[in-house]
């Protein structure tokens, strides 16, 4: 069992910064990847930002490339997401996840992030 938890969320101003963690704990762990995600209310789950754990090969959303960065730390277990420039339309609850298998993923219970106008 995998267990991720978030933090880092909050209230900003429209061009601020915030930089979400999520640290994992549980049984040995080696995921294929790690990532970010985000809901918004009255919206789906969307992709923000993937990370191979090996390789550290970063993919991004276009809503976010160039404005946001996602890192990770193998010795401590943790990924992180520096999120700068941020807008309104940010706002959402983030989840981390983090994919041990190809059919197998674990969440975290979410951040919220508010940027206000």
């Amino acid at each position: 069992q995998v267990q991720l938890v978030e933090s880092g969320g909050g209230l900003v101003q429209a061009g601020g910064s915030l930089r979400l963690s999520c640290a994992a704990s549980g049984r040995t762990f080696s995921p294929l990847n790690m990532g970010w995600f985000r809901q918004a209310p009255g919206k789906e789950r969307e992709f923000v930002a993937q990370i191979t754990w090996s390789a550290g090969i970063t993919s991004y959303a276009d809503s976010v490339k160039g404005r946001f960065t996602i890192s990770r730390d193998n010795a401590k277990n943790t990924v992180d997401l520096q999120m700068n420039s941020l807008k309104p339309e940010d706002t959402a609850v983030y989840y981390c996840a983090a994919r041990v298998s190809v059919v197998l993923s674990y969440w975290g219970q979410g951040t919220q992030v508010t940027v206000s106008s």
